[in-house]
């Protein structure tokens, strides 16, 4: 697949993506739908991590950093929306 094809595929994830955090969103404010949203937000951290920022080639400690920067963000806001 060429790099321009690639792209476009993660452009249009990350907008599906997007539309889809919107619609939980308007769905209702339950607990369940929270960490939906908030796996919906690792998720495109992925994208973007691995897609726009091209660091699935990169050496796996920084690839590493960057994920699990994502899944600790997710982890803080969902504990202090439960507060």
């Amino acid at each position: 697949m060429s790099a321009s094809r690639f792209l476009l595929v993660c452009w249009a994830a990350l907008t599906t993506l997007s539309v889809c955090t919107v619609v939980l969103a308007q769905v209702g404010a339950t607990w369940l739908l929270s960490v939906a949203i908030l796996l919906v937000a690792v998720g495109k951290a992925w994208l973007i991590t691995d897609g726009f920022m091209e660091m699935r080639h990169a050496p796996r400690g920084w690839r590493r950093l960057m994920l699990s920067w994502a899944v600790v963000l997710a982890a803080v806001v969902g504990l202090t929306r439960t507060l």
